[in-house]
């Protein structure tokens, strides 16, 4: 195991808690093993493991966050994404086949909404020509989480959504009765209905909506 990830497990271990890890299981529909910690006790147990250790070298990251993923216990992969948080500035485009990795390996949305808000998110805002063929490639993909993680991309752009982009996205991938897209579908239109709540009615009226979908998008507009 990567000498880092050692001590990070071990501190993490350090802290079991096997009644809150059979309640964190039970919670995440026994997808996963836990450790036992809540999300605020790792966070804590990260932040003094950087204090400790700091962050590894940028040409580590890859190495130490997949070792993270290959550990059994949930909270490895969240202190991933904790790491990713500290270390996202960092990004070049070739992190992008890490990103890649880590929606695509242990997938449940409690990862992927993260990486998909703070750090794929971000990696296009950064990169900004690489959008539309990675988004090209990844929805043609059929990979639900690949598709979610496009979907939701723009969760924290505000102002700054390609509306355009988001409108077509939804219109490829709305013909589906799979509940993650669907969900994320409503989530997106939600969160852009802050911007121009018009839009959304209009996108809304323009393509097949599941009910779910619609649902979520028009949670809290007034529509007559």
């Amino acid at each position: 195991m990567n000498p880092y990830v050692e001590a990070l497990y071990q501190a993490a271990l350090a802290h079991r808690n096997e009644a809150e890890a059979i309640r964190l299981s039970n919670y995440m529909r026994n997808q996963f093993s836990f450790i036992g910690l809540r999300a605020p006790q790792l966070k804590e147990v990260f932040k003094q493991h950087v204090k400790n250790h700091g962050l590894p070298p940028k040409e580590e990251l890859h190495d130490v966050i997949t070792s993270l993923w290959k550990l059994e216990e949930r909270e490895m992969q969240m202190a991933g994404l904790l790491l990713l948080d500290s270390m996202k500035k960092q990004f070049t485009e070739e992190d992008l086949s890490l990103l890649e990795y880590i929606i695509t390996t242990k997938s449940w949305w409690d990862t992927i909404d993260h990486i998909a808000k703070k750090h794929f998110g971000y990696y296009l805002e950064k990169f900004p020509h690489t959008r539309q063929h990675i988004v090209d490639e990844w929805i043609a993909s059929e990979n639900i989480w690949l598709i979610r993680s496009c979907i939701l991309f723009q969760l924290g752009y505000k102002e700054k959504t390609d509306v355009a982009m988001l409108e077509d996205i939804i219109s490829r991938t709305c013909h589906t009765r799979e509940f993650f897209i669907n969900k994320a579908i409503g989530w997106a239109l939600r969160e852009y209905a802050r911007q121009d709540p018009e839009k959304v009615i209009e996108i809304t009226n323009t393509y097949p909506l599941s009910n779910l979908s619609r649902r979520e998008a028009l949670k809290h507009i007034k529509v007559d």
